[in-house]
Order: C-alpha cells, then structure tokens, then sequence
C-alpha cells in the first residue's frame, strides 16, 4: 500500500512513525521544510527564551533507519482524486492512500492592511522574524528624539487571548521586567506597554472559569494590559484601529487571534467546513472518498461531544494519526474491514503557562485545576516529553534552568543578510 501523507506536523509525522517498517507499507511524507517544528514552543523562540534548532528536529534523521518511508521536500501545488495522486512542484506522486495533515495557518479574516503589518506565528521562520523585529526595535529606540515615536515603539500589542496569546505576552513582560534593563540601560522601561487584545471577555476561554481568572491576575501581576471585549479593525503599522474607536500607537503588532486550514487545490469546495477545514467522517476520511483522509488542524469532525467540531490542539491531532495508522495495518491484513475505528477525542486535559513559576492546567477526568508553580513543573515536564530528540530535550531543558537561575537569555542575537555586492564595494 502505497501512502502519502502531506505535512509532517505532530500528526503527519505520528502516522509515518507509526507505519515505520510495517511490511506492506510504502510510505512518502510531504513537507515544504525538512525538520519537523514543535509549534507550541515557538513564542519562546520569538522571545529568545530558545533557539530555532531546539525545538526543530532533521525528517531524515528520525527516517534514518527505516526501510519503507521516504522524504519528499517539496510544495504541495494540487490534489487530483479522479487520478489518485497529488502534483507538486516539483513533481507528480500517485498513491494508494492519501493522508492530508497540512495544518493551519494564520486567519487575518480577509484585512489585508493588517495582514500586511501585523507578525503571524504559525512557523519557527515567522518566530525568528518577531525575535529580528524586537531586538531591532529596541537598537533604534534609543536615538529616537521624538516622544510620540518612542512610545509607538516601547508599545508591543499581541492579538488573541488563547494560549498562544498568553504565553507571548508573559514571556514579553518577562523580558522587560528581568532582560531589557540590563541590555539597554539608556531606555526607560516603565514607559513600555505590553497589551493583550481579546474579543471575548476573559482570556484562555477554552479552558476552565478558573484558568480564565487566573491567567488573567497573572497577566496583570507581569504588568500586561488586558483588554477584553476588544474587536480590531484594522491595523496601518503605525496604529492599530479598534472597533470601537480607540486606536493604540504601535510598530509591533504580534497576531494570534485566528487560524484557518491549509487547505490544498484539488479539494471540492462543497467539502470545506468551518475554519477552512476539510470535512471528514469518523474515520478521519473526507466525505465522499474511500482512500484520502485528513488529520489535525485541517480536519472538520462533529461528534456528539463536539458538536461545533474538534478543537484545533496537538493531542487531537496525534489521537487521529494513531487510530488511521489502525486502520490503514487492518484495511492492509485485510482484515475486520466492516470493524475499523472510528474517532472519538479523548480530552486529557489542557494547559497554559504565563511565566516564571505561572501556569494553570485543567484535567476532566478526574475533574482537577491547578494553578501556579505546579501547574507549572506539569508544563515543562510534559512539553519536554514531546519534543523529539534527546538532544533537543537537553538544550531545552538546560535553557530553561539557565533563564531560571540567572533570570536572563543568552539567544539575544541579530544575523543581518549578507550582501555579496555591498562587500565588493567595501573591498
């Protein structure tokens, strides 16, 4: 059986561990980067808390080994079901099954301007560009006389009070409490304003009342400005344009109020769901078709517990590549074909850190919360289990006891392009 699975997120690259050396398989993953990126740390690559390399890990490394599964760096162009194979960029793959985990990326809801201005985080290189951008930031602000220029630029305003939104904004008033002193004496720090904007009235509203309440004292524990109830409008790089009026000054606007699925050419638009995601039965395989499945972000699934369909989280994810890895080794044996599994999200629980010694995690079963330095040792330890590589794991743990003790980062470092022509002129 001849499977191609498309992105190597958490879930594409689950399903190909899973059917690694399984006789019977030929396996070929698709990515347009060739190392796998652990996305729920990337706000603290963005905020120099970690290096790209920690949390990234080579494809063909983890593959190293295996007999069946091949590597394929390329962008997907279009999908063609009638003639069972999928046309990249580079060439054209035909294949037996067809698993689509192309993720999401970031929803700006059709504002142009603003998609435009404002910094997306869906990926280590837009992590990377917000790292550039606040560091840049902080080199100019210094010889700037103007006041008003100064103030729109010591304003970093984050968009999205979900856990993205949190953990950037508690790693940014870190920074300016215990980093940015230190680096830049000359400025005054207490004229920098940190605001969070979210739609809804409280932050982290997936999760539990109490997280909610407590990520929100957290929050203004650090020093963020927590705005609820806050609608953006439109954003020109200079002020960001709210819905009821008020506009902030600001150069730096980091955006993580949306996302929406990646949904590839080829795909019928009768089978788009909401969020842009692919429609899909419970046995993760889009409506309609007997061989192309979708996992992940991509993926649009109501069950009686979800009625509105699957949150967007990791876990969800990897449970779904585990049950079409199942199914897949069954349709292969040939075996209980009228028995396969059908997906039903197991919800372990959710969790957010803020900052130092700072988090809040809610299990269901049995119905728990815990807040503050617990919940906190709960974070690291469970987002060091997932990061693939001991090496990885090492770097990032080692980091994290360095920012510990010494209340500082050592990843505050600006690469500029390297102009072939202006150096001949130089020489």
């Amino acid at each position: 059986m001849k499977v191609v699975i498309v992105g190597a997120g958490l879930g594409g690259l689950r399903l190909a561990r899973k059917l690694n050396n399984k006789p019977g398989f030929e396996v070929i993953l698709i990515d347009r980067f060739n190392y796998h990126q652990f996305q729920p740390l990337f706000y603290q690559v963005a905020t120099a808390g970690l290096d790209a390399s920690n949390i990234s890990f080579p494809l063909r490394k983890v593959f190293q080994k295996s007999k069946n599964v091949r590597i394929r760096l390329c962008n997907l162009s279009e999908v063609v079901p009638a003639e069972n194979k999928v046309i990249t960029d580079v060439e054209e793959i035909s294949y037996d099954v067809l698993v689509l985990a192309t993720g999401a990326d970031t929803n700006f809801f059709g504002k142009k301007q603003l998609e435009a201005h404002a910094f997306p985080m869906k990926s280590t290189v837009e992590a990377l560009q917000i790292r550039h951008k606040l560091l840049q930031l902080f080199e100019k602000a210094h010889s700037i006389k103007n006041e008003l220029e100064l103030q729109r630029m010591m304003n970093i305003v984050v968009v999205g009070g979900g856990p993205t939104g949190v953990e950037v904004s508690g790693a940014l008033a870190e920074m300016k409490k215990y980093v940015l002193p230190k680096d830049f004496p000359e400025l005054d720090f207490s004229k920098m304003n940190i605001y969070l904007l979210e739609g809804a009235d409280k932050t982290l509203a997936a999760m539990s009342e109490k997280s909610s309440k407590q990520s929100g004292k957290y929050l203004n524990r650090l020093g963020v400005t927590v705005m609820t109830n806050t609608l953006v409008k439109d954003y020109d790089g200079q002020n960001i344009m709210l819905q009821n009026g008020d506009e902030i000054p600001t150069s730096t606007v980091i955006w993580a109020a949306g996302i929406k699925g990646n949904v590839p050419a080829g795909i019928d638009s009768s089978l788009i769901g909401k969020g842009n995601r692919i429609k899909t039965d419970r046995r993760c395989l889009v409506q309609g078709f007997n061989n192309i499945y979708a996992i992940g972000d991509l993926a649009y699934l109501e069950t009686p517990k979800f009625s509105t369909g699957l949150p967007q989280v990791a876990p969800v994810a990897m449970q779904q590549a585990d049950l079409v890895a199942g199914n897949l080794r069954l349709i292969e044996r040939k075996s209980n074909l009228d028995r396969q599994y059908e997906f039903e999200y197991k919800d372990k629980g959710s969790m957010a850190t803020v900052g130092r010694n700072l988090a809040v995690v809610d299990i269901p079963k049995p119905k728990l919360h815990f807040g503050g330095f617990f919940a906190w040792l709960i974070w690291m330890g469970l987002h060091l289990m997932l990061i693939l590589g001991v090496k990885n794991r090492f770097f990032v743990f080692f980091n994290w006891m360095y920012s510990y003790i010494t209340y500082d980062q050592n990843l505050r470092l600006i690469f500029k392009e390297f102009d072939r022509n202006e150096d001949a002129k130089d020489s």
